[in-house]
């Protein structure tokens, strides 16, 4: 037999043995006089019998609460009609499906729709059929209002209930009242149809110009004569458009005297007999058609100034000879425009516009003139009083402080228009506004044009 045989057998008795051993007691958490707990027991080898019985493993039933105190059973949420809040009874009918896996309720029948026959439409009562009806609101009318005295200094410290407003010949009551300055949104348009001699002039006013805006206004430029011209977009007062308006000082009007077609100045060649060199026959020269487009000129500078803010005073500022010829745009929707966005149009007339013989001339409507009222109605009718008729320099710049401070300082009148009794057409509404003191000279727009309701 080998060495190493008797050595595997006491192994395997040894082992054999401890399956045998009896474990010690169980030792007590209270036992041993140490501070640390006694180690669990291992769940490999039962414990021994002890004369301690250990705590039960079956806990304690839970005590049983009062009926009052249980708490109530959850329902399920009734299900609602939306329309009518009324509860709906599920029914085994075949609804859609939704995404929840319940049934959709279907909403109530949709009332009847009421047309009118094909080729109709749903006047009114005596409307004419050439007449729509136009329904309009008009929730707040601004006012401007300058006041003035006999020697045409404007009036200070009036209070609200000196003035009286009435649209339509009816008194209106006033829920807003200022008088203090307002921030001023300029278009300028300055008139290169004059002769050069006028233009020369006014481009010698361009410093005094611009010093009397104020730093927080907003100043646009544009030019015209046959056509119309935007120099710049609202900007303020900056040395940009101080050399904008440097640049303009060397535009040119236009020449005097009346176009030559024939002769040694005309525009042709050399000529024998009025004959030109090397042609059969004698050409015909026609002029070009000259147009003068104020209308045009107010009406781009209005569609530009109406998306200025509203707490700004929009003012378009014209300096011309007042003539107008040949525009696409009329008188009466430029007005409709200005009237309708509070827009006012103050001018200073120079050249043969400022003389008052020429002015009563132009209107007999002089041929190919062109029309010379023009420009006082648009400045009456919007608030700014009758066009300043300067022929000097100096009357010139001493007009742009006068109009930018009339402008800034003019009372504001403002209220509500009653709700009318009868649906209004959409017409122009005629304003008068009027003061409690003799003497005095009142400038305001003479009415506005409702926007139309929204439907």
């Amino acid at each position: 037999m080998p060495a190493t045989a008797p050595v595997l057998l006491v192994a395997c008795f040894t082992i054999t043995t401890l399956g045998f051993v009896a474990p010690a007691p169980a030792q007590t958490s209270s036992s041993q006089g140490s501070g640390t707990p006694a180690q669990p027991p291992s769940q490999d080898v039962p414990d021994a019998p002890s004369a301690v019985q250990p705590p039960s493993a079956t806990p304690d039933p839970a005590p049983v609460r009062p009926p009052e105190a249980q708490p109530e059973e959850k329902k399920a949420p009734v299900e609602r009609n939306p329309w009518t809040n009324q509860p709906v009874e599920k029914t085994t009918t075949d609804q859609p499906a939704r995404l929840d896996g319940g049934t959709s309720t279907p909403p109530p029948p949709m009332p009847p729709v009421k047309t009118v026959p094909p080729g109709t439409t749903g006047k009114q009562n005596g409307q004419n059929d050439l007449e729509p009806l136009i329904r309009v609101h008009a929730n707040f009318v601004q006012v401007p209002v300058t006041v003035k005295d006999k020697s045409g200094r404007m009036v200070e410290g009036l209070l609200p209930s000196d003035f009286s407003v009435y649209e339509n010949n009816v008194k209106q009551k006033l829920t807003f009242f200022t008088a203090d300055p307002f921030a001023l949104s300029v278009a300028i348009v300055l008139d290169l149809g004059m002769a050069d001699a006028a233009v020369q002039q006014v481009n010698e006013t361009f410093s005094a110009l611009i010093g009397s805006f104020a730093p927080y206004d907003n100043v646009a430029l544009y030019t015209f004569s046959s056509t119309v011209s935007q120099v710049s977009d609202f900007i303020q007062p900056t040395p940009k458009l101080t050399a904008l308006f440097n640049q303009m000082k060397t535009v040119r009007g236009r020449n005097n005297g009346v176009p030559v077609m024939s002769g040694p100045l005309a525009p042709n060649g050399p000529v024998i007999n009025n004959i030109p060199v090397g042609s059969p026959t004698e050409p015909v020269y026609t002029p070009p058609r000259e147009s003068h487009v104020l209308n045009d000129a107010i009406l781009q500078a209005a569609l530009d100034l109406r998306k200025q803010d509203r707490t700004r005073r929009k003012i378009i500022f014209i300096v011309s000879d007042g003539r107008e010829l040949g525009s696409k745009a009329s008188y009466s929707d430029v007005l409709r425009l200005l009237l309708s966005n509070e827009i006012q149009v103050r001018a200073v007339a120079v050249s043969s516009g400022s003389l008052p013989v020429y002015d009563k001339l132009e209107r007999l409507r002089l041929p190919k003139q062109g029309y010379g009222e023009i420009l006082p109605k648009y400045t009456w009718a919007t608030g700014g009083g009758a066009p300043y008729a300067k022929l000097t320099r100096r009357a010139i710049e001493e007009t742009y402080a006068d109009a930018m401070s009339e402008a800034r300082n003019q009372y504001t009148l403002g209220y509500s228009p009653a709700k009318p009794t009868a649906p209004i057409r959409s017409a122009k509404r005629e304003i008068e506004v009027r003061v409690d003191h003799p003497g005095l000279v009142i400038q305001a727009k003479d009415g506005y044009y409702p926007a139309p309701a929204v439907r």
